[in-house]
């Protein structure tokens, strides 16, 4: 397989940085849903949350490399069989996926780095704190960062059911080239 996207499909730098990322969301929603839950005398209370902050940090480096890289190689084009609404509900649709992914991630660290302590990363360096002590910045952040979460959760949601409907609906390449295959 190729790293580079080709005309055809996607390259294996490509598809690894989507299905990652995917799997990077879903497992950071559940996380924050499973740690917001814990008691004060839960071993995980502490754990969780860094947990939780490290993996996002390491998206957040992820998706400043995803960006990069459709410079480097861009994304094959649609199908011809996608009209013009679908191509630009595509673009429109991936366009919201990618600010949503950095503004959940944003917010996330804003909650973190409110009282002005910077965030370790899997106990390896920290990550410094540039803004801090805005007036309510942890709990303004922190209603963002949870409404952002839902809405990129059921953003991805639909994103995956829409792959589905082009794959056994339409019988057109939409999933074939994001598993890599030729269209």
């Amino acid at each position: 397989m190729e790293l580079l996207n080709s005309s055809s499909r996607y390259g294996l730098v490509s598809i690894i940085l989507h299905w990652g990322m995917a799997l990077a969301v879903f497992g950071l929603f559940a996380l924050g849903l499973w740690m917001v839950g814990l008691d004060y005398y839960s071993p995980w209370r502490r754990e969780a949350p860094d947990l939780h902050k490290s993996i996002g940090l390491v998206l957040l480096a992820l998706m400043l490399v995803r960006v990069a890289w459709r410079f480097v190689s861009p994304p094959p084009p649609a199908p011809a069989s996608h009209g013009t609404f679908v191509r630009i509900a595509a673009t429109l649709g991936h366009a919201v996926l990618y600010f949503g992914l950095f503004a959940v991630m944003i917010a996330g660290y804003l909650i973190s780095t409110a009282d002005g302590a910077g965030i370790p990363v899997f106990g390896l360096f920290e990550v410094p704190a540039l803004v801090s002590n805005l007036p309510d910045q942890a709990d303004l952040a922190g209603v963002i960062h949870f409404y952002l979460a839902w809405g990129l959760v059921i953003l991805a949601v639909l994103h995956g059911l829409a792959a589905l409907k082009h794959h056994f609906v339409d019988r057109d390449a939409t999933l074939i080239r994001m598993l890599g295959r030729k269209a």
